[in-house]
């Protein structure tokens, strides 16, 4: 993987993490906030999941060893959430910018969550970065359906690829 494609991968991430704050948008509190089945126990749990998930890696990134994930409990509402996660984009982005192209190819070590040592081709947990955003959002699309809510937009890669080209 290039720099270009790790560029390429991350737009793709934003977009589809757009989309699904565009359905979010139309939920109450409430709904954002009701118990659900599933892997967590709401929409806004799943979704905090994934911003966490997605913070965890930058932190990591930068050299700190988080040893925890974010509370949802922060984040009472659709905007709440949209707003620290558009602060982490810009601070990823920026990150990613400043490694370049030599600095996607090197290893990156880190600790897991329970302290173990580990190391990893940056690119390659960019690419995880993205793929478990894709597999939580198809989570909250499900949610959302349950709730009786119009689900996301495609957020299928190819539509975001065929949207670039102006298809």
């Amino acid at each position: 993987m290039n720099l270009h494609d790790c560029h390429l991968l991350l737009d793709f991430h934003y977009w589809a993490r757009d989309r699904m704050f565009e359905a979010l948008k139309g939920l109450t509190p409430e709904q954002f906030t009701q118990a659900s089945v599933g892997s967590f126990s709401s929409v806004r749990d799943t979704v905090v999941h994934t911003y966490s998930a997605d913070w965890v890696w930058y932190s990591r990134w930068v050299g700190e060893a988080p040893t925890a994930m974010v509370d949802p409990t922060q984040f009472p509402d659709v905007a709440s959430i949209a707003v620290a996660w558009d602060r982490l984009e810009e601070q990823t982005r920026s990150l990613v910018s400043r490694l370049g192209e030599s600095g996607i190819q090197r290893s990156i070590a880190y600790k897991t969550m329970d302290g173990h040592s580990q190391s990893q081709v940056f690119w390659q947990l960019a690419q995880h970065v993205v793929n478990h955003g894709s597999y939580h959002r198809g989570q909250v699309t499900t949610l959302l359906r349950q709730l009786g809510a119009p689900p996301p937009r495609s957020t299928d890669l190819i539509t975001y690829y065929r949207e670039r080209q102006g298809l």
